[in-house]
Order: structure tokens, then C-alpha cells, then sequence
């Protein structure tokens, strides 16, 4: 389960949640998961500060879902002290992030551990004082019970830190001068659809009511504290923020086009289009906006 850090929903991993059904090959994402979590390396490091008043100096940070290793790494650097462990389901991602910690200097104090959420956090060295879930708790058929096994694996006083929600991210205004004004609010309909979908055909899904503070109470934690924080890369945007936007319109188009009409797929296609001027690879206008929402909870000393 890779983070996401997506266009909408999510670990994109960084990960949408339109890009992490059962059947996806993360290993084959981990360019497009890497580019997503490193364009909102702003968002991780606003929410590290604040994670930083919250957990007294941990000695044990796991990212669980951590994809690629791109949050993990910035929380190695973030907490000099601490041993990171990256947690994902997916090898090769670890291989990214293993190889990134090593590229960074801190891979004497940055591990990973293969297995799915929530069962290898059994395997865990000792409990966690920082666990970090972003966008891969909503992967878990059963929320509940993945939070409450979350809080588990915490050492007394650890704090569990929960990127959910947020706002759907954007990187073009509401009337692009080709189409119908509201793309994005249409695809993030479609998108909707097919992630209650994703979560429903899970087996054994369990539906939750999307309330996290009473969920993290409901697993015996307390404090529970939110933040928000946005990311503005404003227009015109950078090379690689444009790039992005290509690759999450593109595996959009992939995902969902059949639930639009065949105007917005026209639309779609000329906004792909590298030789079209009105693209997103040419087009000035392109920007990327979105906010990030942490929830925190303590495990009771």
C-alpha cells in the first residue's frame, strides 16, 4: 500500500485514492508516487514541525504505508535522534526507499519492514512513539480495527499521527477557455464513485462513518488534535509540477473516463496533449493547490 499523496484522496501515495484499488501495481507507480510526495514536501515538513511540539523526542518513527520512502526520509531528517522503520506491502518501494535513505546519509537509523497493514506491525523491533498513516488507512477493509491495532504498536504517551481527508487537490481555475467550465469538480464525482466502490468490493470491508477523531478515541487514544495545511505552487507552474499534473489527468482519463461525457474526455485529451497549446504541458495557468488534513492522538502513559 503505497502513500499516497494523490490528486485527491490520496498515497496518488503520496499517494489519490482513484489510483489505489486492489488490482495496482505500485511498484510501477513508484515514479509518479515519488514525483507527488516530493512536490509536497512543503505539506511534510509544515505537519513535522507541528508533529515535533506534539511527540516528545521519539526514539521510534514508523511510517506505515510509506510507499517509495520519500515521507519516511524527510522524517529521518526532521528527527535526527530517531530510527525510522518504512512499513509497505510492496518490495521494490521499499528498494526506492532504502536506497534513498542511503543517498540522503541516514540510512544507519532508516529500516523497512515488507508486510501488509495492520498484521507486520506484530513485527515490529519495540513500540513506536511516532506512527505516521497517510492515506493508507482508508486501504484497510476494516479502519477500525487497523486503528485500534495502530495504537497498539504504540509505546505509552507515542502519538499516532493520521493523513486523511483534506480537500481535493486542483491545478487549473474553474473555466479553462476549452470545454465546459468544472472539470475537476466532475472528475472528483467520479472519483468519489469509484473510491466507495474501491472500498466496498474489499473483502471484508467494513463501512465506517469518516469521523476520525471518535475513531482514534474509539482505540483508546486521547488528545486528539487536528491541523490542516495547504500546498500553493502557484502558476505558473515548474516543469515537474506540470509533468505531475500530465500523469494524474493521465492516469485519471485511464480510471475514470468512462464515467464522463464525451465532451470532458475531449477536453481531457487536448489538456494531454503536448502539442496542444491549450495542455497542460504548455498552457500558463496550470497550478497546484490542495490541503492536507493530520489527525493526532496519544496512547495513555
Amino acid at each position: 500500500m503505497a502513500h499516497g499523496h494523490h490528486h485527491h484522496h490520496g498515497h496518488q501515495h503520496g499517494h489519490g485514492h482513484e489510483q489505489r484499488g486492489t488490482d495496482i501495481d505500485w511498484a510501477q507507480m513508484a515514479t509518479l508516487l515519488e514525483t507527488q510526495a516530493e512536490l509536497t514536501e512543503p505539506v511534510y515538513r509544515q505537519a513535522m514541525t507541528w508533529l515535533a511540539e506534539e511527540a516528545a523526542e521519539p526514539g521510534l518513527i514508523v511510517d506505515a504505508g510509506s510507499g517509495p520512502g520519500v515521507v519516511s526520509c524527510l522524517f529521518a531528517e526532521a528527527f535526527p535522534r530517531a530510527r525510522v522503520l518504512a512499513v509497505d506491502g510492496t518490495e521494490p518501494l521499499l528498494e526506492r526507499a532504502r536506497a534513498r535513505a542511503a543517498r540522503q546519509g541516514v540510512a544507519d537509523r532508516f529500516g523497512t519492514l515488507a508486510g501488509e497493514l495492520p498484521m507486520v506491525l506484530d513485527e515490529l523491533p519495540y513500540p513506536a512513539d511516532l506512527l505516521w498513516a497517510s492515506r493508507s488507512l482508508h486501504h484497510l477493509a476494516d479502519q477500525r480495527a487497523a486503528l485500534t491495532a495502530f495504537a497498539a504498536r504504540l509505546a505509552p504517551g507515542g502519538l499516532l499521527a493520521l493523513l486523511e481527508g483534506g480537500l481535493p487537490s486542483r491545478f487549473l481555475p474553474r473555466d479553462i477557455g476549452i470545454g465546459r467550465p468544472g472539470l475537476e469538480a466532475r472528475l472528483d464525482v467520479v472519483q468519489e464513485e469509484r473510491f466507495t466502490q474501491m472500498r466496498a468490493e474489499l473483502p471484508g470491508s467494513v463501512a465506517e462513518r469518516e469521523d476520525w477523531p471518535a475513531l482514534l478515541a474509539s482505540a483508546g487514544l486521547r488528545h486528539t488534535r487536528t491541523r490542516s495545511f495547504l500546498l500553493d505552487l502557484p502558476a505558473p507552474a515548474s516543469d515537474r509540477a506540470r509533468a505531475h499534473a500530465a500523469a494524474t489527468l493521465g492516469r485519471l482519463r485511464d480510471l475514470v473516463a468512462d464515467g464522463l461525457d464525451a465532451d470532458d474526455r475531449a477536453t481531457l485529451g487536448r489538456l494531454l496533449d503536448p502539442a496542444d497549446p491549450a495542455s497542460v504541458h504548455r498552457r500558463p495557468d496550470v497550478f497546484l493547490l490542495g490541503a492536507y488534513t493530520v489527525y493526532t492522538a496519544v496512547r495513555p502513559a
